[in-house]
């Protein structure tokens, strides 16, 4: 474990990175500390993985499939036998504790049925070893992977916004978020480096505060201009001419392309819509979850009360009171001006287009 007092000087870190062969470690950068404390946790084993996943030290929905992929890995370094029929059924239950971590991140299911595939695809007389190091191979191959679509969607989604414009992102979906780079985030990264200024206005994103917490961190580590403002600012921003545009993340997009992200997402998109705002999402297609019609069918995750209650340890509701805390909201696919993913840009939002680019 290591730990400094505000983590790194430069834009170089990692938000989770694999060390050694396949009885190797997967070290992840605890986000609950963030900004004022800056650690790296060393997930030994498949309960600190899974714990990391639902504790959000590890969220952002490519991050979360990243670190998924890996975490099959580690579950794998214990109880998986000599033989492949052990194997096989300790890889079954690796999968399942990954997968009731966190319902709504479709990266998770994505990468997890990815890992599985090429478990199934091996002869029955692969070698145990052979089978974790192919399965080593693919989640490094899953992490590369998502650096480069974070690339190509900061490459597409800059062409969007014009220099000095100010624009407003919710949550976080930077390198934070995904394997590096971003999502939303890679937008402004990609403007930045092709010459434009931007002014960032990032909601504190309650109850969690990933905006406060981490959005304007990263976003000051690469010189960005930016503004921390309460979610409920956000309408009046708009209103005073200080945002040209809204970027956001998503984690998971039905094929209608109604998009669910972190609560407050929607309400973001209705101001918007009032103050004639576009409103774009950046997210990679393995975010894309086709097999859904529209966002009614997307599982929202309910998370604990004490999140409002007693957020970051200190009490602002009374006791007993009731709590309704759902992690995420959908945004309807009316609202969207266009969807930004590394194979370029959907619009109109419709199912058809969507179809067309996706599958």
């Amino acid at each position: 474990m290591t730990m400094t007092a505000t983590g790194p000087t430069t834009t170089d870190f990692s938000t989770l990175r694999w060390e050694g062969d396949i009885d190797g470690r997967l070290w992840l950068i605890d986000q609950t500390l963030l900004p004022t404390e800056y650690r790296e946790i060393n997930c030994r084993d498949l309960d600190a993985v899974c714990e990391a996943i639902r504790m959000l030290r590890v969220r952002g929905a490519p991050a979360i499939g990243v670190a998924a992929a890996y975490g099959v890995c580690v579950g794998l370094q214990n109880g998986a036998g000599d033989d492949r029929t052990a194997l096989d059924a300790r890889l079954e239950a690796v999968i399942d504790a990954l997968a009731a971590t966190r319902p709504t991140a479709v990266n998770l299911f994505w990468a997890l049925q990815r890992m599985r595939e090429v478990a199934v695809s091996l002869p029955a007389d692969t070698s145990v070893e052979e089978v974790r190091q192919r399965l080593l191979d693919e989640a490094r191959a899953i992490d590369a992977e998502d650096r480069q679509m974070c690339r190509a969607i900061g490459r597409h989604g800059a062409a969007l916004l014009a220099d000095g414009q100010g624009v407003l992102t919710h949550c976080n979906a930077g390198g934070l978020a995904t394997a590096d780079y971003g999502t939303a985030l890679a937008v402004f990264y990609a403007a930045q480096e092709a010459g434009k200024t931007l002014h960032i206005y990032a909601d504190e994103t309650r109850p969690l505060l990933q905006g406060a917490r981490l959005t304007s961190w990263e976003l000051q580590r690469r010189g960005i201009d930016v503004t921390v403002i309460c979610d409920s600012a956000a309408a009046q921003v708009m209103r005073e001419g200080r945002v040209q545009a809204v970027v956001t993340g998503a984690d998971r997009i039905a094929a209608n392309g109604d998009a669910a992200n972190k609560i407050g997402t929607y309400s973001v998109a209705l101001a918007a819509a009032a103050h004639d705002v576009p409103f774009y999402v950046a997210a990679p297609t393995s975010t894309f979850d086709l097999s859904l019609a529209s966002g009614d069918e997307i599982p929202i995750e309910q998370r604990a009360a004490e999140e409002i209650t007693r957020g970051f340890g200190r009490q602002t509701a009374p006791e007993g009171v009731a709590v309704y805390n759902p992690a995420f909201d959908v945004t309807p696919a009316r609202l969207i001006r266009a969807l930004i993913c590394e194979r370029g840009i959907i619009e109109p939002v419709t199912t058809a287009r969507i179809k067309e680019v996706v599958a």
